[in-house]
């Protein structure tokens, strides 16, 4: 007997699949035209994302009437929640939906948080955000995967490739972080968050209109499968499971105890996950996975002192920062939200390319150097934010140039992590788990976030009447500490680094 027909149409269709991700594979030159489509949409979704993010504390301060330390750890709770979810939405795209039909469903989840806080950002905050928080659980960590796809395994050209689409991500990050606060600061915080409404609707149909030429990247784990058409009901208790949680997200976001204990479940419990999931491959595989975890651990350090810059460092220009760079008048908030993305976007790209060179040279330094260098300009980038009290004025106003300074220096050490973090993620990651293991490391910057709140609340004057001046020196202090506890991390990881590369294998 033959095969049955079922069979063969499926066996052909794979067939078509795997000779269409050869074609894109096989692209000459230095990136391919796939990674364009992708940069562009998510670029506007991270105007989107940026944007509410550089308006969160300041609203909170300002217009919701929070103090300082409270503000902190909101903050850190919700992007905690935002990032946690980029897990889930790994897990769900790699087990049920798929990259393309999370990444839809996710934008759509997030067009909608933004529509109800341009309603009523007052009344609906939480309610607005928690759709926010959803939706990015779905898009962000599926787009980044799509973008690993593109390249085949032992491609030299991945590296660039994602720090170009980390570029890409910087440019809407530019243009979010400003035009939203300084929207929301000067004419209506309603149409700040409408306007971040209005991006994220040209990120969805920028993909929608360009993913047919991904092939079968993306597709759902299901596609040409026996049973793919009875497994729709999948897709639609997914749609529904996140729709219902969304009450739950909006009573443990506004009540950050219960952050709290989120945080301490979902941390171990995704790690037993994997551990269980790891037993299902080889030893060399197995190896590979745990320099993952390797990486993914130290990046909560960098995140937890990064991503002040959300929180404390937002507090801080909004106090103690005048108004000029180098002779030129621009919001202390804006310049506070945007300028280590306009350094990204100058220096990503050119990083990427003395990547390429260094490589052919066959002195490029290895990736677990590189995450040490990034904590070592970290520290350094703290040490200059520490260092802008001896520029301040006796009322406790101190240079925003300096400032500035700051993260130039920060920039460098956001471009030895970040780009090369979500490259490795799937050169170590077997196919089977490339989704998880990208929610994994977005769930580590989740406990980044987390910790960023605690130790930006832990900054603050314990004294409610603090001058502009009391609040300088505390904020100050607490920068201080951060660029020693950079500087001890990153010594760390250059000097673990031979064991890390073993574990690696023949991975760069």
């Amino acid at each position: 007997m033959g095969e049955p027909i079922d069979e063969i149409i499926i066996n052909k269709g794979n067939q078509e699949m795997d000779s269409a991700l050869e074609e894109i594979q096989n692209f000459t030159g230095k990136y391919p035209k796939q990674l364009w489509y992708l940069f562009f949409s998510e670029m506007w979704e991270r105007f989107c994302f940026y944007g509410m993010r550089g308006m969160l504390t300041f609203f909170m301060v300002n217009q919701l009437m929070m103090d300082e330390g409270q503000a902190n750890l909101q903050y850190g709770a919700t992007q905690a929640f935002v990032y946690a979810f980029t897990f889930i939405g790994g897990l769900f795209a790699d087990k049920i939906l798929g990259f393309r039909k999370s990444l839809f469903w996710g934008g759509l989840l997030m067009i909608t948080g933004s529509c109800i806080l341009a309603i009523n950002p007052h009344d609906f905050f939480f309610l607005g955000i928690s759709f926010s928080i959803i939706g990015t659980g779905f898009f962000k960590p599926n787009i980044s995967t799509m973008v690993g796809s593109l390249y085949k395994t032992n491609d030299a050209r991945r590296d660039a490739g994602f720090s170009l689409f980390y570029s890409g991500i910087n440019v809407g990050a530019l243009l979010g972080g400003y035009v939203c606060i300084a929207i929301g600061k000067g004419y209506s915080w309603n149409l700040a968050f409408g306007f971040a409404a209005i991006v994220m609707t040209i990120s969805l149909l920028t993909f929608v209109f360009t993913q047919r030429s991904l092939g079968p990247i993306g597709l759902s784990p299901f596609a040409n499968s026996k049973d793919g058409k009875n497994r729709k009901w999948y897709d639609y208790a997914v749609y529904a499971g996140s729709l219902a949680i969304i009450p739950v997200i909006m009573v443990m976001v506004a009540k950050t105890e219960y952050t709290d204990w989120f945080m301490y479940v979902v941390g171990p419990a995704a790690l037993l996950y994997i551990f269980y999931e790891m037993t299902k491959f080889s030893w060399a595989e197995q190896r590979k996975l745990l320099a993952a975890l390797v990486f993914i651990i130290f990046s909560v350090l960098f995140w937890a002192f990064f991503e002040q810059s959300g929180g404390s460092l937002s507090i801080f220009a909004a106090n103690n920062l005048n108004n000029t760079v180098v002779g030129i008048t621009l919001d202390p908030n804006g310049v506070n939200n945007a300028a280590n993305s306009l350094f990204v976007i100058i220096f990503a790209p050119l990083l990427g390319i003395l990547w390429i060179w260094m490589a052919k040279k066959k002195i490029e330094p290895n990736t677990v150097v590189k995450f040490g260098l990034g904590f070592l300009f970290l520290a350094l980038a703290f040490y200059v934010f520490y260092a802008t009290r001896f520029f301040a004025s006796t009322e406790g106003i101190t240079s925003l140039d300096v400032f500035t300074l700051a993260y130039f220096i920060i920039t460098f050490g956001e471009l030895c992590l970040s780009p090369i973090g979500l490259s490795i993620m799937t050169k170590l990651s077997p196919k089977a788990l490339q989704g998880v293991m990208m929610g994994m490391w977005f769930l580590a910057s989740a406990y980044g976030q987390y910790a960023a709140g605690i130790l930006g609340a832990g900054m603050t004057s314990p004294d409610e009447n603090a001058t502009i001046a009391e609040k300088l020196i505390s904020y100050t202090d607490g920068y201080k500490q951060l660029a020693i506890y950079a500087l001890i991390a990153g010594l760390v990881l250059i000097l673990i680094s031979p064991l890390v590369k073993k574990l690696m294998q023949e991975v760069k």
